[in-house]
């Protein structure tokens, strides 16, 4: 998809009522330091919209970026690795909650998981999580460019492992270097939407 408008619609802290929207959301869950920010921004063609940090847990809201006045990537906070109290850490946790079983618009889930390394504690916890409420995450394996071309199908493998995902659940490699991955995602996002041939990259 060609992204030629991107609008920072809605920030959500813990004590925001979440908007209710009209048009289908994709979200964006992964742990601090995954590149959530960085894939965000390579998937609107956008250098530094959605804001990157090498201090873990920047990102300490919910995120609505309105995409070409069609659709709604949704950016949740960052989990695992962020220095913040154990309380808030609850409260972004029971924020998170929230909105993944309220949304009436929410279509897909994607887990960012580092493809260097096995899924942690937490991953598997969210990943658990979210199919235990219906849903059928897609796992993009982020941060591709740091490991050899060799190595893929192991690290693959090794995340679909560490997660229980079954040998339906999609693992799409991806690289904000590169951008290897970013058509394959769109086409994901695109199956949940009415978006014209001529539209499609």
């Amino acid at each position: 998809m060609n992204v030629n408008q991107v609008d920072l619609e809605t920030v959500c802290g813990v004590t925001s009522v979440l908007p209710v929207n009209t048009q289908p959301e994709f979200a964006f869950a992964g742990k601090s330091n995954v590149g959530k920010s960085s894939l965000i921004n390579g998937l609107m063609n956008r250098k530094s919209f959605a804001r990157t940090s090498s201090q873990p847990g920047k990102t300490q809201t919910i995120n609505f970026y309105h995409i070409n006045e069609k659709l709604y990537f949704v950016d949740l906070p960052g989990y695992g690795y962020a220095k913040v109290s154990t309380e808030l850490k609850a409260k972004w946790g029971k924020m998170i909650e929230k909105y993944l079983r309220t949304s009436t618009q929410l279509k897909v889930i994607f887990l960012l998981i580092d493809i260097r390394h096995e899924p942690s504690a937490n991953d598997k916890d969210m990943y658990e999580w979210i199919v235990h409420n219906g849903f059928e995450p897609v796992i993009i394996a982020t941060k591709l460019d740091k490991i050899n071309r060799s190595q893929r199908d192991k690290h693959i493998k090794m995340v679909r492992t560490g997660l229980c995902a079954g040998a339906n659940t999609k693992i799409i490699p991806f690289s904000s270097l590169s951008k290897e991955g970013r058509d394959d995602i769109w086409r994901c996002i695109e199956q949940f939407l009415e978006v014209p041939e001529t539209e499609n990259k």
